[in-house]
């Protein structure tokens, strides 16, 4: 063993998980020629280094200051450890522990690679609903326990096509330790019913749903965090209808537009508001009308502002792409009642309010709503 080898551990606490912390770890390593392992645990992540002083000094600066950007770190602690020797450096099981105590990522917004793809119609994964990678897609309302590996998700109930688990296990691509990675072939389907639970039969189960609000029906969809009730908002007659089986007699209804130049088209947008629109989270954010406009006033009676957002999941980018100049995007519940969540409970509490419902069979484990901003 050479005289200049050294061994390090460390631990990371923070957002470090279901945020390509452990392949960023991997591939820094393979820069720096260091061996060892990293493993997801319940405090975070934990991380065994050897190689040269001077390697990994270079690899615990990189560590804090070149992480992914989803990820947030809140403390680093590292101690010389016994030199083992390693043969390689590999991400290894996940190690639970009594103690939990490590930060999960929120469900972020898809991002420009993956929608990209969503409209290449040369990519295998062309239209499809469920499209994500490392740097976007569930996280928080998909787990079931930590540490955040895909056992411990809802998308445990789906085994990885070949082609998916190439992606999953090569540290060059962005799906590279993905857990909700899937496709077509092997991954979430949506599926489109009647309000009496009838089965829509369609090749296109979101271009039908996306054709019946047109017709201004109201389509209960289920997204990230729970379902909404969506339908055209520039159908005044719809909207009503929607407010009056909602019991929700003034209340804005929050909207969805595709891009900030259709959003443009009704509302009054500065710069500070369009960083809230276009940022991860993807915020409701209040803008003020514009006299002129489509979008029907039974949305935000008698107020000034509109409640609007971009889309944040690929299912919202495949609806809006079917040309409406915005869309209701409400919580799917009744006044002070909880958002659905479950398949079964929507049909049950939301049958005598949505027309129809799009619905899919990956579980929400943690309903969570859509946040409101207002910049002052």
């Amino acid at each position: 063993m050479p005289n200049n080898h050294a061994a390090k551990k460390i631990e990371v606490n923070g957002i470090v998980q279901g945020v390509g912390f452990r392949p960023f770890v991997y591939n820094l390593a393979d820069q720096y020629d260091l061996k060892g392992e990293v493993a997801n645990t319940a405090a975070g992540v934990s991380i065994h280094i050897e190689g040269t002083p001077q390697g990994i000094q270079a690899f615990e600066a990189d560590l804090a200051a070149k992480c992914p950007p989803l990820a947030h770190i809140v403390e680093i602690s590292a101690e010389f450890a016994t030199v083992k020797p390693y043969a390689d450096f590999r991400i290894v099981k996940s190690r639970g522990r009594a103690q939990m105590s490590t930060l999960i990522s929120p469900d972020v917004s898809i991002c420009d690679d993956c929608r990209q793809e969503l409209f290449d119609d040369y990519d295998r994964r062309y239209l499809y609903p469920f499209i994500n990678c490392t740097n976007c897609g569930p996280r928080y309302t998909i787990i079931d326990d930590l540490p955040y590996d895909r056992p411990k998700t809802s998308m445990r109930h789906f085994k990885m096509c070949a082609a998916c688990q190439a992606e999953y296990d090569d540290p060059t691509n962005r799906r590279f330790h993905a857990q909700p990675n899937a496709c077509a072939e092997c991954g979430p389907h949506v599926s489109l019913y009647t309000n009496r639970r009838k089965p829509v039969d369609s090749d296109n189960p979101v271009k039908k749903a996306a054709d019946l609000i047109r017709r201004g029906q109201i389509v209960a969809v289920k997204g990230l965090g729970g379902y909404h009730l969506v339908t055209d908002a520039e159908n005044s007659e719809a909207v009503i209808r929607l407010r009056n089986r909602k019991m929700r007699e003034e209340k804005p209804f929050a909207i969805m537009s595709a891009d900030l130049e259709r959003i443009r088209k009704y509302a009054r947008v500065q710069p500070a508001e369009e960083s809230l629109l276009s940022s991860i989270q993807r915020p409701i954010v209040l803008l003020q009308k514009k006299a002129a406009g489509s979008i029907s006033e039974a949305v935000a009676p008698l107020n000034k502002y509109w409640g609007v957002m971009l889309p944040y999941t690929p299912l919202h980018y495949l609806l809006l792409d079917q040309g409406f100049a915005a869309l209701v995007m409400t919580s799917a519940n009744l006044t002070d009642e909880p958002i659905a969540i479950d398949n079964e409970d929507a049909f049950e509490r939301l049958g005598d309010i949505a027309d129809y419902f799009l619905v899919h069979n990956r579980d929400i484990y943690l309903r969570s709503d859509d946040s409101i901003v207002r910049h002052s």
